[in-house]
C-alpha cells in the first residue's frame, strides 16, 4: 500500500524545492508525476515557484471546492492516454491551504490507488495557529518529515513571523501570500516571542485562570515568567 507523506517546514525551508528535487528523480527513471496545488496560493500563477529560482507549472489547480481525488482520476487517465504511463506519485505544494476534505481525498488516492501522495507546506501560521490542510495532514498522514531551517540568531525555526512594510505584525487574515508589502521571516521560538511580546496564538486560546494578558517588556532586567530570553547570537548557523 502507498503512503501519504507530509513534508512540513518553516518558511524558506525549502520545501518547494525539495518538491522540484522529487519530481525530478522520479522522471529521470522514467516515471511520471503529477503536480497540483491549491488556487488560494497565487505567488507563481500556474507553478511551482523555488526560492533557488527553480520553476515549473503545475498539471492543476485545486480550488476549494474541489474533488481531489476526482480531478486526480482525469489527469492520470489523461496522462496515460497522451503518453502510455500510469502516474507513479502525485506532489502537492503548499498543502496548507488545502480544505480537510482534500487532504481525506489525498489518503483515498495513497491507498485506494495504490500511489504515492507528497505533500509538502508549513504547520503554522504567523500567529502560530495551525492551518486546516496541515492540522488534518498531521492526523492522518503516514510519514511526517520535518524539514528544517534557521532563525536568524542560528537556532532551529519553528515559526513563520509575517511582515508589513518590514515590521512585524501579529493580527491580520490568516492568508497573506508574500509579496512587495508582506513578507514573512522564519523565528525559532524566543526570537518569536520576544517579537510578538510574549503572545501565542494571538490570544485566542489564552487560558481562562490567567486572567490577565501577557505583555512582555523584553528589555526588563528580572522579566516576568511569561515573557521568552532573547536568543543569544550564535557561533555558526547550525541545525540539530
Amino acid at each position: 500500500m502507498a503512503k501519504l507523506y507530509f513534508r512540513y517546514g518553516a518558511m524558506n525551508s525549502g520545501k518547494s524545492t525539495s518538491m522540484l528535487q522529487a519530481a525530478y528523480n522520479y522522471e529521470e527513471r522514467g516515471h511520471r508525476v503529477l503536480l497540483a496545488k491549491p488556487s488560494v496560493d497565487t505567488k507563481g500563477d500556474r507553478g511551482i515557484l523555488s526560492r533557488l529560482g527553480v520553476t515549473r507549472g503545475v498539471d492543476f489547480l485545486l480550488t476549494p471546492g474541489t474533488d481531489a481525488y476526482v480531478l486526480f482520476q482525469q489527469h492520470r487517465a489523461d496522462t496515460l492516454t497522451t503518453t502510455g504511463l500510469d502516474v507513479s506519485a502525485l506532489l502537492v505544494d503548499e498543502a496548507q491551504f488545502l480544505t480537510e476534505t482534500q487532504v481525506d481525498d489525498l489518503l483515498r488516492i495513497a491507498i485506494i490507488e495504490n500511489i504515492p501522495v507528497l505533500a509538502y507546506g508549513i504547520r503554522t501560521d504567523f500567529q502560530t495557529v495551525a492551518f486546516p490542510g496541515s492540522r488534518r495532514l498531521l492526523e492522518v498522514a503516514h510519514s511526517l518529515e520535518e524539514l528544517k531551517t534557521i532563525c536568524r540568531c542560528g537556532r532551529k525555526a519553528v515559526f513563520n513571523g509575517r511582515k508589513v512594510d518590514g515590521e512585524f505584525v501579529f493580527d491580520g487574515d490568516q492568508v497573506a501570500i508574500d509579496g512587495v508589502e508582506v513578507t514573512y521571516e522564519s523565528l525559532c521560538g524566543s526570537c518569536y516571542l520576544e517579537e510578538s511580546h510574549g503572545v501565542l496564538n494571538n490570544r485566542r486560546r489564552e487560558p481562562a485562570e490567567r486572567g490577565r494578558s501577557i505583555d512582555v517588556d523584553t528589555h526588563e532586567a528580572n522579566p516576568p515568567i511569561e515573557s521568552a530570553p532573547a536568543c543569544p547570537p550564535a557561533s555558526s548557523p547550525s541545525l540539530p
